[in-house]
Order: structure tokens, then sequence, then C-alpha cells
């Protein structure tokens, strides 16, 4: 809702102050199918061409993110915290019992219990790889944290590829405005007999090609390409939050306290209450006995 709100408020600023200024709108909407054209297509085409059939879906998908925003919500962080409590405990009681959780999580009752953590494949991959190392006794903890925060880095440069190419195309747009107003000037210089009223407007209509160009980069392409990076970069918090409460577990802290630690470095603004969590595994030990 408040990417539409914005997009709005750009319209709404920028044509109305055009026209509270004395400005017509008729030139501009004359002028702006056929400059929409040579822009819009030299655009597509230069994103066609850096960027790969994987990519593109990617943005074409991430686009949606501008109006959907984050798709972790706090009580999804709630929930994860209340899984990895789960899984800890039962590895430390049971250590053979986790194996059928972490090797079959679809068919997992605990992960079942989550079912929008279960959808997610990048998290269920990191909680059952790194419970699956844990169980095979690694000597050096640091060491499946390293590995953890290059796997984090990796999966967080993909996600990112989106924003990148947004970001290009919005690089390239004011350049493609002004090919627009340059072709839009040629064909004025062939029509120099022309009176200068006509010329005037066949000039007004190659500057609406530099106008659509900047209007379309720094009004849309370019914060689109931020708020993909934003939602994007919030939702990474997600899966650091499985990485500060595993490493917590294979430095062998009390499962409490590595729920703790997880929950402490959580964004605040997405963090769950201290009572809040607490009344969730206090609800999980009383199913359990």
């Amino acid at each position: 809702m408040i990417g539409i709100i914005g997009i709005i408020v750009i319209f709404v600023m920028v044509f109305g102050g055009f026209m509270l200024a004395g400005g017509h709108l008729g030139i501009v909407l004359h002028a702006m199918p056929h400059e929409m054209i040579t822009i819009g297509g030299a655009a597509v085409g230069a994103f066609v061409i850096s960027n790969d059939m994987s990519t593109i879906k990617h943005t074409m998908k991430d686009i949606g993110k501008v109006f959907k925003g984050t798709k972790w919500k706090p009580t999804d962080f709630r929930d994860l915290l209340c899984l990895l409590f789960e899984l800890i405990r039962l590895a430390r009681q049971n250590p053979v019992a986790i194996e059928e959780h972490i090797e079959a999580p679809n068919d997992s009752s605990i992960f079942g219990k989550y079912p929008r953590i279960l959808k997610d494949h990048e998290a269920v991959e990191l909680i059952c790889d790194t419970l699956r190392s844990a169980s095979m006794n690694y000597d050096d903890p640091h060491q499946v944290e390293e590995v953890l925060e290059k796997q984090l880095d990796a999966n967080l440069a993909h996600a990112l590829h989106g924003s990148h190419a947004l970001q290009s195309v919005a690089d390239a747009l004011p350049a493609l405005g002004i090919v627009a107003a340059v072709l839009g000037v040629i064909k004025t210089m062939g029509s120099i007999d022309q009176p200068p009223e006509i010329l005037g407007e066949m000039i007004g209509s190659a500057l609406v090609g530099t106008f659509l160009g900047v209007f379309l980069a720094y009004g849309f392409a370019g914060p689109f390409a931020q708020k993909v990076k934003s939602v994007v970069e919030e939702d990474s918090h997600f899966y650091k939050l499985i990485r500060e409460v595993l490493v917590a577990n294979l430095h062998n802290h009390a499962t409490n306290i590595c729920i703790e630690v997880g929950r402490q470095n959580t964004p605040h603004h997405i963090r769950p209450s201290f009572a809040e969590l607490e009344g969730a595994l206090k609800a999980i030990k009383q199913d359990a006995a």
C-alpha cells in the first residue's frame, strides 16, 4: 500500500506542479507514447542484454516486494526461535531422534508446526545442514560459523541481483532519454522551414524524451531498486538469527541461552519481547510434558 501511495504522490506533485506553473499537459501527453516506445523499449532491450533469464525472472518477482514489503513478520521471528528451541532441546536429549527431523523436514512433526518456515527452502536447509554438522561432533565451532557466514553472504548477494539489475536500468534511463531527445531534435531540424509555433511544439516534444528518462530513473526505477534492496536486507535478519542461535548451540551454551542470544541479536523493531517469547516457550514445554 505504501508503494502505491508513493507512486500517486510522485504523479500528483510532478504533473500538478507543472500545471500550477501554467504548463499544458497536451504536448506532454501527445509526445509521451512515442517517447515511451523509444526510451522504454531501449531500456527493456538493454535489461535483457545485460542479464540472463534467471536474473530477469528474479527481478520481475522482486518488483512485487516494492508493494508487498518484507516476507518475514515479527511473529515469524518468534516462531523461528520456538522451532530452534524444540530442535536444539531434542538434539541434546536424544541425538538419534533428531535425525528424522533434519533428514526429512517435510515429514517432521516439529517443522510441521511452523508451515511458513517450512515453505522456505533456504531457512530449512540452513537449519538442517547446521544441526547435521553439530551431530558430527565438529571440534571447532568457529569452522562451522565461518561456513555459515560465507553461505549467508552468498545467499544475500544472490538475493540482491534483482536490485542491482533495476539500478542498472535506473542509471541508463537518463542517457536513453537524451537519445530520444536527440532523435526529436533531428526530426525538428528536418522541418526547419516550418513556422515558429510548429517548431516550438516539435522541440517541446523532443524535450519530453529527456524529461521521461530522468523522471523514470529517479522517480521509479531508482526507488524501486532501493526498496527491493532494503526488503532483501531486512529479510536477511531472519537467516542471521538462525546462525546466531545455532552457533551458540555449537558452543554448548544452555538451550535457553542460545535462544536468548538469537532474540537479542534481532533488530528491535522485529524482535519478540522477552515475555512474549517466554510464554511461547512455556506452551511448548507444557505440550511436551
